[in-house]
């Protein structure tokens, strides 16, 4: 099972976003797990996903979480959730370019 990690400043706006995505996943029948995290918290996970996609309010610490990423020695896509799925709360939109992160 493919997971997937959101992160932003607090956790909480991505929550919404993340049952979107979940409904998403649903209609064209993916198990997948996502969750969201303060990027404080989500350093620590990144042994346990396939992919993290950054709010816009926090794309700023992309690069930190690449090199977190380099020096752990894992192959993550990493990438900023584009503004207007992100404010749209557009669940397929997001999802769909975290499916296609992984592809590469």
């Amino acid at each position: 099972m493919k997971k997937i990690m959101l992160v932003c400043a607090a956790g909480m706006s991505t929550s919404l976003l993340v049952t979107k995505m979940e409904a998403a996943a649903k209609e064209v029948g993916d198990e997948i797990k996502i969750f969201a995290l303060p990027i404080s918290d989500g350093e620590k996970k990144l042994h346990e996903v396939d992919c993290v996609l950054l709010g816009p309010q926090v794309r700023f610490q992309k690069a930190q979480i690449e090199k977190l990423v380099a020096d752990a020695g894992l192959d993550l896509p990493i990438d900023v959730i584009n503004m207007k799925d992100y404010g749209m709360m557009n669940g397929k939109a997001v999802y769909e370019f975290a499916l296609n992160l992984m592809k590469k």
